[in-house]
């Protein structure tokens, strides 16, 4: 039994309204994912702060260590602007700077100026090596070295008193004498301080690991942050912020210029301190996080396939018949007469460019197809034009009669 292959339509793009009546479910349904997630991270960020903040109860934050000092008598205050910072830096004071790589190179000469020139304490986290050379200027950066605990190996009290501690990261070297370094990591200091005139110092750190919430009960981590930080009576938690007034230029535009890498050519030395998403609360993130997974997996449920159709052998043979009777029933259940109109005319079209000599590129030109066959019929141009390039017929009778109209055409032009 040979199977005939019915008419191939001819495929034409989809109107706006189709496109909509497809794609709306999808839109719909990830706009109110997309509502859902920020409203979520909207109100999960109004109570979570970044990493080394003393109001943070997260593992990465330092509220442990700003309650510790507290309990100590220690007056605890968080500050966000540069001019905050430096208006707070005097000799009874000791000012925390977490994130000193963050700051322009402008922020941090006028933080240089104003804590060099105070009998205070200054303490710089993981500052790289731009960040060092204006902080401290002469003090070098070596690379950075994994967090693990380190013995003080230098006669600093607060250090000797504390004992092992977990200490890494940027290591510091200083030309200078007199400058005091505790826990060595692979020869070089991970703790560096540099004294001021009268009783003024700056101390770099190389991690900010021993501040965190969940390594302050291991190690000698909490008697280091009570010594470090609680030398003076008043310490000033310095968390600089990209949205400072003074981190734009004289000209109104931002200064660029800051150490983004503040790990030097060991590439990690800023911990997640210069990292952007570090300044991101968690709510966004996993906010985002939540969209995005939700977007592949509509993208999956809605995908039609994942890679070219694939020809298999049918397990019957399939009457040509039957094939046309199922596809136009198909057109009868969408109400697609619109569809079904011009598959008819389509192949009409191509038959009948065969028989006229017209080419298979061109027997959907109308200019081409129109001349050509009606030098072999008796039927008009206009008539000739309507019937195979006209439009959608208004019912199911007008189809079936536009069906026989072409039938009738193409006998006409196959006897002619």
């Amino acid at each position: 039994m040979t199977t005939a292959t019915a008419p191939s339509p001819t495929s034409t793009a989809p109107t706006p309204h189709q496109v909509w009546k497809r794609a709306r479910g999808l839109l719909i349904a990830l706009l109110i994912l997309v509502i859902a997630g920020v409203t979520f991270a909207a109100v999960r960020s109004g109570t979570n702060y970044g990493h080394l903040d003393p109001r943070s109860a997260d593992a990465k934050g330092s509220r442990a260590a700003a309650e510790l000092l507290k309990a100590r008598g220690i007056s605890v205050t968080v500050a966000t602007t540069l001019d905050e910072a430096t208006t707070a830096a005097g000799p009874d004071t000791t000012l925390l700077v977490t994130g000193p790589n963050l700051l322009t190179p402008t922020q941090q000469r006028r933080l240089h100026e104003a804590t060099s020139a105070s009998t205070g304490r200054t303490v710089l986290i993981a500052p790289g090596p731009a960040a060092a050379s204006r902080l401290s200027p002469g003090v070098r950066t070596e690379p950075h070295r994994p967090v693990a605990p380190l013995p003080p190996s230098c006669a600093f009290p607060a250090a000797r008193s504390a004992g092992t501690a977990d200490m890494g990261g940027v290591r510091y070297t200083a030309p200078d004498s007199t400058a005091t370094a505790c826990y060595p990591s692979d020869g070089s200091p991970s703790l560096l301080i540099l004294k001021h005139r009268g009783d003024g110092d700056t101390v770099l750190l190389g991690s900010p690991d021993f501040l965190r919430n969940e390594r302050l009960d291991q190690q000698g981590n909490a008697s280091l942050v009570l010594q470090l930080l609680g030398s003076r009576p008043h310490l000033v938690w310095y968390l600089p912020s990209l949205a400072d007034p003074s981190a734009t230029s004289d000209d109104g535009s931002p200064d660029n210029n800051n150490d983004t890498n503040a790990g030097g050519n060991g590439g990690e030395a800023s911990g997640e301190e210069s990292d952007f998403l570090a300044l991101i609360p968690s709510g966004w993130l996993w906010g985002t996080l939540q969209l995005t997974l939700a977007a592949v997996l509509a993208a999956i449920w809605r995908g039609r396939r994942l890679g070219p159709l694939v020809v298999e052998r049918l397990p019957v043979s399939i009457r040509a018949s039957e094939s046309a009777e199922g596809r136009a029933g198909l057109y009868r259940k969408a109400n697609a007469r619109e569809r079904a109109a011009e598959s008819l005319r389509a192949a009409a079209r191509t038959r009948i460019a065969r028989l006229a000599g017209v080419t298979a590129r061109e027997a959907h030109t109308s200019d081409v197809l129109l001349p050509a066959v009606s030098a072999r019929t008796t039927t008009t141009g206009d008539d000739l034009s309507t019937l195979l390039f006209g439009p959608a017929p208004a019912d199911d009778a007008a189809l079936v009669l536009l069906a026989e109209h072409l039938d009738a055409l193409e006998r006409e032009v196959r006897t002619s």
